[in-house]
């Protein structure tokens, strides 16, 4: 992913753009039946409104019709006064239908985009994650599919009411009196059109950075939230709330522009609005005094003031509607272009069947790198036999995690294969691939729940029995009984209420409910507590048992049992040995066992016995000063 993509905010695309706008359309496409119906609905809104300056003008005309009754003129003006309110009723019954199917409609197109986008967001490989915020993610799974919706539901059917009403005024104005429509047209409408280019231009450009600032707050709260105790560990409270003030101030700023634009064009349009009505009085007076028209002209003038007057509500709701389209066309740009990235990690057309899995491992000349050719794997080889427990250690940055990641197919290698049971991984179905591996990290994520939820995960064939059963065997149902509500006692968010070994043990538990052939720990019996230390490798004994299993640890304690330890150093293989045969070498595994322990012995610890014929420590002369012997 390119660093244009993880600043996307920034870049300032079109403010209108016909391919987004189809694609946008395609969601409504299910719903096209609704859609019809409303625009129907909005169709018969706009007429009843425009019928009504034409009843106005009626009975105006039949108040100074000469040589009628009184009798008569009472009766006609009945008769429009209940057409009138007839008008109204419909138009009130029809608005309310149309606000109901409106709304329903948005939230069904919302939901729609919106699992769309989630369900596209999780199949995204780790890469991706890496290069974008959650933040930036809340926003686009929530503030732009809102918008979106909002685009949608109201802003594309509703814009037929306006463009109904438009064309319908011009059309009954014309009809009334061409000449009169015509001096409007030329004296009002050059200075509106004018005034909506100047507002669109800016209100695009402030629209897109008021998104752009809420997407940094959003990030940035989300950061900050989830660090909650780095923060007050470190009393950054003060820092991060002045950055968040300034975040904050600009988004605020930026909503002042918005604020500046709308305070500007909206009374012009208002202004216009008045001046038009201004020149048809003006001139139905000139008319009538001059005696250029009849006395019925009076109750054209009335309705031509009705339909101008009406014209403006269209043209403002357009204008707000272009602000809508603009936002939805930044948000659908930024929604889409998650949606169109490809997952890089494709599935085969036909992949190979994992029948018999027995949890052999292999790595041929594998190359590996996260940006470009800065390789964090060199030219790898090696082998896990099915049911061999093999640890890899090394130095931060050796490539151990790298590894793991590799295994599980959450990246592509450049170079190289990787084989499972004989089959390179790449011609395996990779969800198949996961359901075989077992994976117990050192950061052991809780979902919020329950404690039952966290191991089972969702998979319903795994059943309460076997939660327990599960639990029992690797040591967590101890504390388990011990919570008020045992298996069902509420997870809080990344189980903020259990300690690190608590969870831990959650984490073994859960790996063994779904049973894997393969085991990876990574970290797994590192940042626990002395009394929870003989649970927890008691756990790891029987997890590995009768499994293929890889083990990655900076405590070269726990891996003294394995079967085969590799040596990782600076991304290349060094050594390949068991415990007893790398300490002989006396190489890289050699120093790292011996820096581990170097302060143990100062401090007159005691290091963990070592085999005679290995040689590996020597005494070296008392210091001269202290007389205390060191080990080398």
């Amino acid at each position: 992913m390119s660093a244009h993509d993880y600043f996307e905010d920034e870049a300032l695309g079109k403010a209108f753009d016909w391919r987004l706008v189809k694609r946008l359309l395609r969601y409504l496409r299910p719903y096209k039946w609704r859609v019809a119906l409303n625009v129907l609905l909005l169709l018969v809104i706009s007429n009843s409104m425009l019928a009504w300056p034409y009843v106005l003008k009626s009975i105006v005309n039949t108040l100074k019709r000469p040589g009628v009754s009184a009798d008569q003129v009472q009766a006609s003006l009945f008769l429009l006064v209940e057409f009138f309110f007839g008008l109204i009723l419909l138009r009130g019954f029809c608005e309310f239908l149309s606000n109901i199917l409106i709304n329903i409609l948005g939230q069904r197109v919302m939901y729609d985009i919106r699992t769309q986008l989630f369900e596209h967001v999780q199949k995204m490989p780790l890469g991706f994650f890496d290069r974008n915020p959650v933040g930036r993610l809340m926003t686009r799974v929530t503030n732009d599919v809102e918008t979106i919706n909002e685009f949608l539901s109201s802003g594309v059917v509703t814009t037929f009411q306006d463009i109904f009403m438009l064309a319908g005024i011009v059309v009954w104005m014309s009809a009334f009196d061409l000449k009169l429509t015509l001096i409007l047209c030329v004296s009002i409408v050059p200075v509106m059109v004018l005034a909506t280019l100047w507002f669109r231009k800016n209100a695009r450009t402030a629209y897109r950075a008021v998104r752009m600032r809420l997407a940094k707050i959003n990030a940035f709260t989300n950061e900050n939230v989830t660090g909650m105790k780095v923060v007050q560990l470190y009393n950054r409270q003060d820092c991060n709330l002045r950055k968040f003030s300034e975040l904050s101030k600009d988004y605020r700023n930026e909503w002042f522009h918005t604020i500046f634009y709308h305070a500007v064009y909206f009374p012009c349009i208002e202004v216009l609005g008045t001046t038009a009505v201004a020149i048809i009085v003006v001139y139905g007076a000139y008319q009538y005094i001059f005696g250029a028209v009849s006395p019925e002209y009076l109750g054209t003038i009335i309705g031509l003031m009705a339909w101008t007057s009406m014209f403006f509500g269209p043209i403002r709701d357009l204008a707000d509607k272009y602000n809508t389209m603009q936002s939805a066309m930044a948000s659908s740009e930024r929604v889409f272009r998650i949606l169109d990235r490809p997952d890089e990690i494709e599935n085969p057309d036909n992949p190979l069947p994992l029948d018999n899995f027995a949890g052999k491992i292999e790595f041929r000349n594998v190359w590996f790198a996260y940006i470009d050719e800065n390789w964090v794997l060199k030219d790898v080889s090696f082998v896990v036999e099915p049911g061999q427990k093999v640890a890899f250690v090394g130095a931060t940055g050796a490539g151990k995690t790298s590894i793991i990641s590799l295994i599980l197919r959450f990246y592509d290698i450049q170079r190289g294969q990787i084989l499972v049971d004989g089959k390179d991984i790449r011609d395996i179905d990779k969800y198949e691939l996961r359901r075989k591996i077992g994976l117990v990290l050192q950061d052991v994520f809780l979902f919020s729940g329950d404690i039952e939820g966290n191991i089972r995960l969702g998979e319903e064939a795994i059943s309460d029995e076997k939660v327990e059963q599960v639990a029992e065997y690797v040591n967590a149902a101890r504390f388990i009984k011990r919570l008020p509500q045992g298996y069902k006692s509420e997870v809080q968010e990344r189980g903020a209420t259990l300690s690190v070994g608590e969870k831990q043990l959650l984490s073994f538990a859960r790996a063994l409910a779904f049973d894997p052939k393969v085991l990876i720990l990574d970290e797994a019996t590192s940042n626990i507590d002395t009394a929870t230390e003989l649970l927890i490798q008691d756990a790891v004994e029987k997890l590995m048992r009768g499994r293929t299993s890889i083990v990655i640890a900076h405590r070269l304690s726990t891996i003294r049992k394995v079967d085969k330890i590799i040596v990782l150093h600076r991304g290349e293989l060094q050594e390949e040995g068991t415990h007893k045969e790398l300490l002989r070498k006396g190489g890289i595994y050699y120093r790292l066992y011996q820096l581990q322990y170097k302060d143990l012995e100062i401090n007159g610890g005691k290091r963990p016995p070592l085999e005679p014929e290995t040689a590996a420590y020597k005494r070296i002369p008392p210091d001269n000063d202290t007389g205390e012997r060191k080990w080398q």
